[in-house]
């Protein structure tokens, strides 16, 4: 058993993916020892499983503070974020959520009026915290120091009062089959649940998050209606993206 769950290690180094169905057949053993195996080297931090196989477990799969990820590509996100608040009119109700993409467009709305902002983000209650046009919900939970957000079962009492408009969920990546996730499953449950109760979902990704995956998915790449992104995006995925009904706009 540990030399098969060796061998799929190597197999992922070379290949960067691997199914449950071909590893069956490779090894001469069934989808359930499979499924047995890529789950034991899951829990090691060993690969990321995924449905139906596992990725190459990626060294960037740590979770970082909000004070870091501001600073990494700030122009780029301030773009995103100034394109993404042009989505937003008087009125609307929507969901920032605690990624650092989704702050950059709390200082573009102050001029909104009647509008009603949902967040999990202690930081984007902040920036809103003197625009006298804007109602501010924050959901209940469990502090995340580090992100300064808020994470736990506790949001559902608070979501199930709203119905939200459009919601700006930031990603670790975004991938056709694992659609949008995030490194962190308490922050991908709290995405999940506001997914579910927007009508729409508008993504707010740099490009370095075009084709990575990350540990818990949060939204269906079919459940995302819009994607605003930099101009270095890669061309050939922003293409297939159009092609699959979705709007990007790139800044």
């Amino acid at each position: 058993m540990e030399e098969r769950r060796q061998n799929i290690l190597r197999l992922l180094d070379l290949q960067g993916k691997v199914s449950v169905t071909d590893l069956s057949t490779v090894f001469s053993v069934s989808e359930v020892t499979i499924r047995a195996d890529l789950q034991a080297l899951a829990d090691s931090g060993l690969l990321i499983r995924t449905h139906g196989g596992a990725l190459k477990a990626d060294p960037a799969l740590v979770d970082i503070t909000l004070t870091s990820r501001r600073e990494r590509k700030a122009s780029e996100k301030s773009r995103i974020g100034q394109a993404a608040a042009q989505l937003v009119q008087d009125g609307d109700s929507i969901f920032l959520d605690s990624s650092s993409t989704a702050l950059a467009i709390a200082p573009h709305l102050k001029n909104r009026r009647n509008l009603t902002v949902l967040t999990n983000c202690i930081a984007v209650a902040q920036e809103l915290m003197d625009a006298p046009e804007i109602t501010v919900v924050m959901t209940g939970g469990r502090l995340r120091r580090d992100t300064a957000s808020l994470v736990g079962g506790e949001n559902l009492d608070v979501l199930a009062r709203y119905n939200i408009q459009k919601g700006f969920f930031g990603a670790h990546g975004i991938d056709f089959v694992e659609g949008l996730t995030d490194v962190s499953a308490d922050e991908a449950e709290v995405k999940r649940l506001l997914v579910a109760k927007c009508r729409m979902v508008i993504a707010v990704l740099d490009a370095s998050k075009w084709g990575r995956v990350g540990l818990s998915s949060f939204a269906t790449f079919s459940s995302v209606r819009v994607i605003v992104t930099d101009t270095n995006a890669p061309a050939e995925l922003v293409a297939r993206a159009r092609m699959e009904g979705v709007e990007v706009v790139s800044v």
